[in-house]
């Protein structure tokens, strides 16, 4: 693991605890829940970026922040806040890599969306196996929350990543050349 990948790490990690802290990380939509979650993206677009170790920490920071935070008994459990968040980057990073060659926009695309389908699969199938939930409930929150969430990430995430892949990019102005600044 390099300094960069760590920096990195830190930051997309402190960028999911602040989407937590200050609910920034909950954006409207028109379900039951009212809100879709965007707090798993910082592990997604780290996964994608930085390789599956960056994020596995970031999604460990982030169920370790959704523990820490929790106002209700099945996110004090860390079998469901914490175990099924170190997964979310780590799928991101394969689907990517597997899919990148194909098409570089679909690649981002399907590693926001399953990435957010394992969050959301696999807390809600820890909240059943920990009887927090029933598997019917659990069904109706997938398709409710899972969903929008997911289409939700694919959009923040292709927005951010390509964003990221652009810098470093850009073409010199000819206006800002070093000869202009010299007359």
């Amino acid at each position: 693991m390099t300094v960069r990948k760590i920096v990195i790490a830190g930051v997309l990690g402190a960028v999911a605890i602040l989407l937590g802290v200050t609910r920034l990380g909950y954006i409207p939509v028109p379900t039951a829940a009212g809100n879709a979650t965007i707090m798993h993206v910082p592990a997604i677009i780290g996964g994608v970026t930085q390789g599956w170790g960056v994020g596995l920490i970031i999604g460990l920071i982030f169920g370790v922040s959704s523990f820490l935070n929790a106002t209700v008994p099945l996110f004090k459990d860390p079998m469901v806040a914490i175990i099924p968040r170190l997964a979310i980057g780590v799928v991101a990073y394969f689907v990517y890599t597997g899919l990148r060659r194909r098409n570089e926009y679909f690649a981002i695309g399907s590693a926001a969306f399953f990435g957010t389908i394992t969050n959301t699969g696999l807390v809600l199938t820890m909240a059943v196996l920990r009887n927090y939930l029933t598997a019917p409930v659990a069904w109706g929150i997938a398709l409710t929350n899972g969903i929008p969430e997911a289409i939700v990430a694919v959009i923040v995430t292709l927005a951010v990543v390509l964003g990221w892949k652009q810098i470093g990019k850009a073409k010199k102005s000819k206006v800002s050349s070093d000869a202009d600044l010299q007359e």
